[in-house]
């Protein structure tokens, strides 16, 4: 769609499936199966939404999905579904991997950096956006190298060395425009450094939410994932977040939402918030 003079477009990596416990947290099953019904291993589908910005004559790819590295294992146990991959969204919009300028990642989990890279056909693996220089907080990319037994899963090296090996990472310490209108901000919680993407041009606003609120049945302040490592950070940030958002009338994109990409929030007379869908 058109936002102001820029575009924005929702490319897809395809789907993949989380436990549903894991997703709410502390929020019961008799409530969070009412919006997201679980299969019989508990979990619940999640799309691989990356958000393509075209703006000041570039173009930023903001995450890149899963990828394709890894094995039948890891995609039968989250129940991929690569259909479409994210190199196939793009050509779709008539791009390629070489036409990519910036790569911006909310973070570097496996779910939104595994595209980051990719294998040659040798088996080594290299940046898959070769004309790309990637973003990222530095703080982010430090957890990911010095991960623990809590976090370890999560970041898989070989979605984030190899970009470092090309000399292709450009580390952000804090809220960074990154283009004017494109800007990087902080919304700590989910991962120390967790950040999402601002895109403002003329007076209209799209803010893309990475894991701050993954999906629309998150938006009650209490629905927090209990993948996160500090969830009150999470309840602060998605209240300045969702205030701004009424208030300003911020287009609100979700990431794993597997079936509404975008919409507008307000407040209902219970001070409840609500959203109106719109499709991108």
């Amino acid at each position: 769609m058109k936002l102001g003079a820029f575009e924005i477009y929702p490319v897809t990596d395809g789907r993949f499936r989380l436990d549903g416990g894991a997703m709410f947290g502390i929020v019961p099953k008799t409530l969070w199966q009412k919006c997201c019904p679980a299969d019989e291993l508990n979990r619940i589908p999640l799309s691989l939404t990356c958000l393509l910005i075209k703006a000041q004559g570039k173009h930023v790819l903001v995450d890149t999905g899963l990828g394709d590295k890894e094995d039948e294992k890891f995609y039968s146990m989250f129940a991929v579904e690569r259909a479409p991959t994210l190199q196939q969204s793009l050509k779709h919009l008539g791009l390629s991997r070489d036409d990519i300028h910036l790569v911006v990642n909310t973070h570097l989990h496996f779910d939104h950096a595994g595209g980051n890279t990719a294998t040659d056909g040798s088996s080594a693996v290299t940046p898959a956006f070769p004309k790309a220089t990637y973003y990222v907080q530095q703080g982010e990319y430090e957890d990911a190298i010095q991960a623990n037994e809590r976090t370890r899963a999560s970041y898989r090296r070989d979605n984030f060395l190899p970009v470092a090996d090309a000399n292709q990472w450009a580390f952000l310490q804090g809220d960074t425009e990154l283009l004017p209108g494109v800007t990087a901000v902080v919304t700590t919680g989910h991962t120390r450094c967790h950040q999402s993407v601002k895109v403002e041009s003329e007076g209209r606003v799209a803010f893309f939410l990475g894991d701050l609120i993954p999906t629309m049945s998150h938006l009650p302040l209490p629905y927090i994932m209990g993948y996160d490592l500090n969830p009150v950070q999470t309840l602060d940030s998605k209240r300045r977040v969702l205030d701004r958002a009424c208030e300003e009338q911020w287009l609100l994109i979700f990431e794993h939402d597997p079936l509404v990409q975008a919409g507008y929030v307000s407040k209902n007379v219970d001070g409840k918030y609500v959203l109106q869908e719109v499709a991108l």
